[in-house]
């Protein structure tokens, strides 16, 4: 019985099932046994559930052709201690209980204590491993090299790393803290739950701490972005237009927001109301600067933001943290300019647009400038732009409007064909100038710089391919989508020789 009162004791102290700890006595007992009787005998414990009795007993598998002699018998042998014997079945001898000497004493106490520590960081693995996305209390226990090991209770411990605390600061033994579970990992040395404090999810769940209306649902987190220990932005919504969100997060007096901002080290924190439209949520993003426009490009995901001159500064932030924040939090790069800037790259833009014209359609400044003024941007657009539309150009006739759309199109056939003459005398395979989505003139650029196949584009990384072209010819998904096209081939699923060799036969046997 006092195996069983360990067992049960060992259970409770370590938070683990009574039937764990009684496996780790048996396997103990097993191996202290074949230390006794010899290693290559198969020799197995059993420990009475209810009285506490240990039996030990010795295990022999009657088989045809002996290999083990310590482990095996042949039928014959079987048969001479047990009449009825068969192939296959197992003779069971009790073995004479153990006499515990020091050493197996020892051997048998380090096997339950693995065992047991075993089964201890199972549980806690299973435990943690749920509680990823959660906030954890916990007390320092010690600090290596700004690396914490906290106590988080129920004998288990977390990793804070240096890199995941927030600057400035210090942390000492003996401290309180709060931190965010984002990983728990099974190791050789236990379960390794680790904490961070400079994540954005920490900062959304202590708002959800914080502001009741969050934990309800009523109000919704919809981006968090943070400079850690500096600043951050958090946007928010409510789905009640009754309740202010940022009203909401802020709190009475600003204790809401306070208290979060007193548990990030003095973190400064914008709340921002979360908008549908992208301009004007990047205007409420890029606060406490005033915006006096907002010009999208959608197919680049990037904006230009025109500020007052006297604005710029406070626009970009400190080391440029205020507009990082602002495209953290919108996921849209950000361009701040002034108005003059702005204006600047628009007579620049309209200039380059209009010399295009004048050169290409054969027209003068006051038609070309028209043009532009009405937003097209290149000569394909004219070219598929209906006579319909054209014609509602102040000034323009039918006889103009199909004049224009005929040079247009002769323009592009002719740029066509030099492409095309350019890509010859280059070399470039018609595998990759007749990849789909590749524009002609990007696959001369290749060409020129040596990528003239298709396995040639294929071979390139993203950021390559949009070096050789240019990042204001393609966007990041664009080249991703062109280098996956180009690799295409390369998983296609050949139909093999030898089934095609073998359907005639199959035929002809039929």
């Amino acid at each position: 019985m006092e195996m069983l009162q360990v067992a049960d004791a060992v259970a409770r102290e370590k938070n683990i099932d009574r039937e764990i700890v009684i496996g780790a006595m048996e396997e103990a007992i097993q191996k202290a046994g074949r230390s006794k009787y010899g290693h290559d005998h198969d020799i197995r414990a059993h420990i009475d559930r209810k009285n506490g009795a240990i039996e030990l007993k010795r295990y022999r598998h009657v088989v045809e052709l002996l290999e083990d002699e310590a482990k095996q018998l042949t039928l014959a042998e079987a048969r001479r201690l047990k009449k009825d014997a068969e192939l296959g079945e197992f003779l069971i001898d009790d073995l004479p209980p153990l006499d515990f000497g020091r050493i197996a004493a020892q051997t048998a106490k380090q096997v339950i204590v693995q065992k047991v520590r075993e089964a201890e960081r199972e549980r806690q693995h299973e435990e943690f491993k749920s509680r990823v996305g959660e906030i954890i209390n916990g007390v320092i226990k010690r600090v290596e090299y700004g690396n914490a090991t906290i106590d988080i209770g129920g004998r288990a411990e977390a990793m804070l790393r240096r890199d995941e605390t927030l600057p400035r600061e210090h942390l000492k033994n003996g401290d309180r803290v709060r931190a965010y579970i984002y990983d728990v990992r099974k190791e050789v040395r236990g379960p390794q739950i680790f904490l961070s404090r400079t994540r954005p999810d920490f900062m959304k769940l202590l708002f959800t701490q914080e502001v009741p209306e969050i934990y309800d649902g009523i109000i919704e987190i919809k981006a968090v972005a943070r400079d850690p220990g500096s600043r951050a932005k958090i946007a928010v919504r409510s789905r009640d237009n009754s309740i202010d969100p940022v009203g909401a997060c802020v709190g009475m007096r600003g204790s809401r927001v306070q208290a979060v901002v007193n548990e990030l080290q003095g973190e400064k924190i914008d709340i921002i109301p979360w908008s549908e439209d992208i301009a004007s949520f990047t205007v409420n993003a890029l606060s406490p600067a005033e915006v006096s426009k907002v010009v999208l490009d959608e197919d680049k995901n990037r904006m230009d933001v025109v500020v007052p001159e006297e604005q710029l500064s406070l626009a970009i932030g400190r080391r440029g943290q205020n507009v990082r924040l602002a495209s953290i939090l919108t996921g849209w790069d950000i361009d701040i300019m002034t108005e003059a800037e702005e204006a600047a790259r628009r007579a620049e833009e309209f200039k380059k647009r209009s010399t295009l014209f004048i050169e290409a359609l054969d027209v003068d400044e006051v038609l070309a400038h028209l043009l532009v003024a009405e937003g097209f941007s290149n000569i394909e657009e004219i070219a598929e732009t209906s006579l319909s539309e054209l014609n509602k150009i102040e000034g323009f006739e039918e006889e103009v409007s199909a004049e224009l759309q005929n040079r247009a199109k002769l323009w592009l056939e002719e740029q066509a064909r030099k492409l095309d003459e350019r890509r010859k005398e280059l070399g470039i395979q018609d595998d990759l100038f007749a990849l789909e989505g590749l524009k002609p003139a990007v696959a001369v650029k290749l060409g020129e710089a040596n990528i003239k196949t298709r396995d040639d584009l294929a071979d390139l990384a993203t950021d390559e391919l949009i070096e050789i072209v240019g990042a204001d010819e393609m966007t990041p998904a664009t080249a991703e989508t062109l280098i996956m096209r180009a690799r295409a081939h390369w998983f296609e699923a050949e139909t093999p020789a030898s089934a095609e060799s073998e359907e005639p036969k199959a035929a002809s046997n039929g």
